[in-house]
This record gives C-alpha cells, structure tokens and sequence, in this order.
C-alpha cells in the first residue's frame, strides 16, 4: 500500500521511513533518466521533479509504474481514444526548462490532466506565484484539483472550461504553458501575457507537433526554442481539422490523419496485416533523426501523410523507426489504392537503414514515401530543433514573409524556415 508522503512524525515507523525512502530514490532514478534524454537540464525543474509526487496523481498506478518515463492514459473516450493522460516526464521537463519559470511568476496551463504538471509548476512558482490550470472536462478538472490538495499543492486554482479562452479573471500571466496539442495560438493567450512573457505550446505544424517557445517581437511573435513532442489533441471549438482512427482497440493501434477526411479503419486494418511491398531508400538514420527531422519534412511537403502508433502488441510495427517500451510509432503516405510506411532495415538504433513498405494492388504511396526521404536526406536532413517560426497575424500579405513555407491558421500565418540548411 502506498503512503501519501509528508514530514516524519515522532510515530513514524521503520517501514514508513523506508517507504519514503523507496519513493525519493524512484524520483532521483527518474531524474537521471530524464536527464539523459534531454530534459530537465536546468536544476530547478530537476529539483521540482525530485520533490513532487507523481505516483499520486495517478492513483492506483504502481509507484515503480508511476516512475518511469512514460505516458499515462488516465481517460479514453468510447472508441478507445486517450483523451487524458499524465504526459511523459521528458517532455514535460522540456517543455518547463523551455517556459523558464521563475520564483513569483503567475502561470496559465491549458489542460490540467492529472494535476502534476500543475505541481511542478507551482514547485517552481514558490509561495509567491500563482499557478491557474484550466482543462475542458469536469471529472479530470475534479480529480486534478483532489491529486493537487493530496500532494500539498491546495493553492493551484483549477477550473473547468475551454482553456482556449484562457482565464482573463487572474491575468495577466508571466507564462502560459499548453500541455494539449494545439491547433494555433489562440488570441486570449496571447491578450492575457504581460509584457515580456512567454508562452510554450505543442503547436500543429500540418500535423506534426513542435514544443514552441515564443516571444513578442516586432508586430508577431518569435521562436526561441523548438523541441519534438507529442500530446492528446486539444477538443471544442478551437480543434483543428485532424482525425483519430482506432485501427485494433486490442493492441490500441492508432493512425492520425491531419488532413482529415474519413478512412475505413477496419479496411485499412485489413491491409495492414496483408502483404508487403519493400522499397530500399538507401538512405540511413537513426531513431532521433526520423522522429524529430524527416517527420517534419514529411508534413511540410506531403499532405496526404500520416502517423501509425501502437501501444499494444499486434506486432504490425516491430520494425518502426521509434521503439521504446510499450509503444511504437511510425509514418506513411495514404493513397487512393493503399498506402505506405516507414519502417527500419538492416543496422542499430543509431543509424539504420530505411526502409518503405507498401501496402495495397498500388505502388504510388510507396514511391512517393521513398522520394521523399531521398529529398530530405538531399537538403541536409533539416531537424525540428534547426527550425525558425515566426506567427504573424492573419492578415499579413505575403510579400511580408520572405519566401518562407507558411501554414495558415485561423488566427495567425506561421512562417517555417531552416535558415542553417539548404
């Protein structure tokens, strides 16, 4: 049985010591392993994450479970669809080094989750902050706030409603953090920011979705860092146009479209368990490189495209370019006879050889794959993190853009650029 944690008490006995003793060694294990992959470099995120209590917001989830770095789906919706989770470590001490917290701040998080993200940020906040965490569901709204009082973090106001209205009754905020994926930047964020805030969102970019720090600059708002990430999409009215397809509940196999449209889950199935076509690329990568480079270029450049996720083990994506445990995850091209997937060849996680499979009586989806990873690897295979953005407003004219690639938003015109590429 798990204890709530807290100060010893003179009644204390060996084992409650011990139990507390098993539970910071799980949360400085984590650390090292976060670390490792690129998050929590500054020392006070890591310090938050060595102190908050993350196996209770996650009730019933064991505390060696709670402690590794990996997602946890808390909802789904009645197709199977994770719709609430406690997010991977990792990225969330990406994404608080990029917001850059400071003791005093006051914080706006769109989407509360479990609460535990919230606690960190309150962790970093200190006493004099203020922390508002606004998720569009009640019961996770609820749940959020009793996880929070649990773990000593009462102060955290969490509300119930569209978080992309933000929450102007406690603005402005030093900081806004979105941990849902984002269809743009919402207006209200950026009205309720005080002067020299930041914000930091997993930002749509033609489905591909980028942790963006952003800035006032002259007129717009400015990149100052882009890191890969992944996250539940955001629902209601702000939602963009990409669709969830559940392929195999079993094994929760999942393809997302961003174009939208409708597939045929069960035919699209049914292809994927037939036979393959192999196509040779010739060229080589590594896990990183795919997942947080020729992903993006296949966005930019290939509308049809889209991501193929499992967490389950229908053993149809053995072979795809990301494996870590408990979930793989790979991309293709749809066609209107078949469709296409990236998988790996010949050689280690570090560099292997990439692969095309095609699926269907068509070879096109393939050949088109396979063409663009050649392209990619021909202009230097840019990388999420080479990438500048800039977010203008709607109504900026073209010729004010330079050139660049630019995805149109609702309320704003993103301008893509590799300006250390070719």
């Amino acid at each position: 049985m798990v204890r709530q944690e807290g100060p010893a008490t003179d009644g204390a006995d060996l084992a409650d010591l011990a139990d507390l003793a098993d539970l910071a060694g799980l949360r400085r294990r984590l650390v090292e392993r976060v670390r490792e992959r690129g998050g929590a470099l500054s020392e006070p995120v890591a310090a938050a994450l060595r102190s908050v209590p993350r196996h209770l917001f996650v009730p019933g989830t064991p505390p060696e479970a709670a402690y590794r770095d990996l997602p946890i789906v808390t909802k789904r919706d009645a197709d199977g669809r994770p719709i609430s989770s406690s997010s991977q470590p990792t990225i969330m001490a990406i994404m608080l080094d990029q917001l850059g917290v400071e003791p005093g701040h006051r914080v706006l998080e769109i989407g509360a989750g479990t609460g535990y993200n919230a606690a960190l940020l309150a962790h970093l906040t200190g006493p004099g902050g203020e922390v508002v965490s606004v998720d569009i569901d009640r019961d996770v709204a609820d749940a959020a706030r009793a996880h929070l009082t649990a773990a000593g973090h009462p102060g955290v106001h969490v509300v119930c409603g569209d978080g992309a209205r933000g929450f102007a009754a406690r603005a402005p905020y030093d900081r806004v953090i979105a941990t849902v994926g984002v269809w743009d930047l919402e207006p209200a964020w950026l009205d309720q920011i005080a002067s020299g805030g930041r914000v930091v969102v997993p930002l749509d970019l033609r489905g591909v979705q980028c942790s963006v720090a952003l800035e006032r600059a002259e007129g717009h708002w400015t990149s100052r860092s882009i890191q890969p990430c992944g996250f539940m999409r955001m629902r209601g009215p702000a939602a963009g146009p990409e669709r969830t397809y559940v392929l195999d509940r079993d094994a929760q196999l999942i393809l997302e479209s961003p174009a939208g449209g409708d597939l045929d889950a069960a035919a699209t199935r049914a292809l994927l368990a037939g036979p393959a076509s192999g196509r040779e690329t010739g060229v080589t990568a590594g896990t990183a490189e795919v997942c947080a480079g020729f992903n993006l270029w296949l966005a930019v450049h290939q509308p049809r495209w889209f991501s193929l996720a499992e967490s389950g083990a229908s053993g149809l994506l053995e072979r795809a370019p990301l494996a870590m445990e408990g979930y793989t995850l790979t991309y293709g091209v749809l066609g209107d006879d078949g469709l296409a997937v990236l998988r790996r060849g010949e050689g280690a996680d570090s560099c292997f050889a990439l692969v095309v499979d095609g699926y269907g009586p068509g070879g096109e989806p393939a050949e088109r794959l396979a063409a663009l990873v050649r392209e990619w690897d021909a202009a230097g295979r840019p990388a999420t993190g080479d990438l500048r953005l800039d977010a203008h407003p709607r109504d900026t004219p073209d010729a004010a853009l330079d050139g660049r690639t630019v995805i149109d938003k609702t309320h704003t015109r993103l301008a893509l650029s590799w300006p250390n590429r070719l």
